[in-house]
């Protein structure tokens, strides 16, 4: 015989069909409407807290040195900024970690800056320590960012985007790694701090220092401009480790200024030999940025400062093929799907490196040079019936075919 509606129960706390807002059936039992949002908050509790041991277990499985031999097979060179980086994130993973008590110690983290030219690995870096993270890692461009009420992006937009790569999850937002590329474009445009408001300087920089060293921000979930309307989301940026690169183009002649030498002509001092005039980035101080521009609020919440080293032949010739995603494995990968086993004569990578060094773009300026010799044998090779299966470029092919191309008219600046 069955239950009338009045005898009908909830079977877990026994609250009545009147006493609740809706009782949903299920196979000989109900189930009321406040028991599924307690149940609810207990399952969202355990997630959490398995989330948060999933980023405490992971701490053991990612020593410094572990993290500097994976970013080796990718990146050539750059010994000290890997070390830098590898020992900045193994803390940024002890510092979650951490449980204080009433007399240990806090540990504050050291967001980093690095510094290099143009073609030097800054983003690239960044990109291959993100693959082994089991943290939530983002990179944003510093340049789209303007101060509040102009057109553009506001800071908060860097959190949106550690928000998308962390799936909404706010906990686990909290404990991400941002990359903030492109930051020496937010430079201050004169010596005089600005009265006025300002469009991408000075007054991006003062926007960024208050997420830089942590505090609760409210978050537009969609990014873009807030308005009174949307809802927000808070995210506490104190967990949040914060990584910024630039080339600071020009910094080197403040450097030697300081330095009291020259970047071209005679020496200055005696003891002048010591300083290394072709990497004078090694040399750079917090009072180096401050001339270039950054603000000095900025400069001490970064406190960790490294350089990466320009590319001299060897270490562009290395790039060309040794890592394992070396353009020279790229362009093979390409035409295997052809079927054609593709091979170079070492005089090309010669070749190639050589033409880079001239057009001073580090390693961006092998891509150009490898495509001005591939175009063709990539556009023709698809369409055409290949009785043999292999395919080798040597010297006089790239030669010519870069002879031919609108690359041969550049000169290095």
């Amino acid at each position: 015989m069955s239950k009338s509606q009045k005898d009908i129960k909830c079977s877990f706390c026994g609250a009545g069909k009147l006493d609740s807002l809706m009782l949903i059936a299920g196979l000989d039992a109900h189930i009321c409407d406040k028991c599924v949002g307690q149940a609810n908050e207990i399952l969202a509790e355990e997630l959490t807290l398995k989330k948060g041991k999933n980023i405490q277990s992971a701490v053991t499985l990612l020593k410094p040195q572990e993290i500097k031999s994976h970013i080796d097979q990718y990146v050539i060179g750059q010994d000290a900024a890997k070390k830098v980086l590898a020992v900045a994130v193994y803390n940024h993973y002890k510092r979650l970690n951490q449980k204080i008590g009433k007399d240990e110690v806090e540990i504050e983290k050291s967001n980093i800056m690095m510094v290099g030219e143009t073609g030097t690995g800054k983003t690239l870096l960044a990109k291959t320590i993100a693959k082994i993270l089991n943290v939530p890692f983002c990179i944003c461009d510093a340049t789209v960012l303007t101060e509040a009420g102009y057109v553009g992006e506001d800071v908060e937009s860097i959190l949106t985007r550690l928000l998308q790569a962390a799936d909404y999850d706010v906990t686990a937002a909290e404990r991400g790694i941002v990359y903030i590329d492109e930051v020496d474009k937010v430079a201050r445009k004169s010596d005089n701090p600005s009265i006025t408001r300002d469009v991408s300087g000075e007054g991006v920089q003062q926007a960024l220092l208050k997420i830089l060293e942590g505090t609760v921000v409210n978050v537009p979930p969609q990014g873009g401009r807030k308005h009174p309307d949307q809802k927000m989301i808070p995210v506490n940026t104190n967990n949040i480790l914060f990584i910024c690169g630039g080339a600071f183009d020009g910094i080197e002649k403040k450097i030697a200024n300081r330095l009291r030498t020259q970047t071209v002509g005679y020496k200055v001092k005696a003891d002048d030999s010591e300083i290394d005039l072709k990497n004078l980035y090694k040399y750079i101080t917090p009072l180096d940025l401050k001339s270039f521009g950054m603000i000095p609020e900025l400069i001490g919440r970064v406190p960790v400062i490294t350089h990466l080293d320009p590319l001299d032949r060897q270490t562009l010739l290395n790039i060309l093929s040794v890592p394992k995603n070396s353009l020279i494995k790229q362009y093979q990968k390409l035409f295997e799907y052809e079927d054609i086993a593709l091979d170079f004569d070492k005089e090309v990578y010669e070749f190639i490196v050589d033409k880079a060094m001239e057009f001073k773009l580090g390693a961006r300026g092998l891509r150009s040079i490898c495509e001005a010799i591939m175009i063709d044998a990539m556009f023709e090779i698809p369409s055409q019936k290949q009785e043999s299966k292999n395919l080798l470029i040597d010297i006089e092919y790239a030669r010519d075919k870069f002879e031919k191309s609108d690359l041969k008219k550049l000169k290095a600046a």
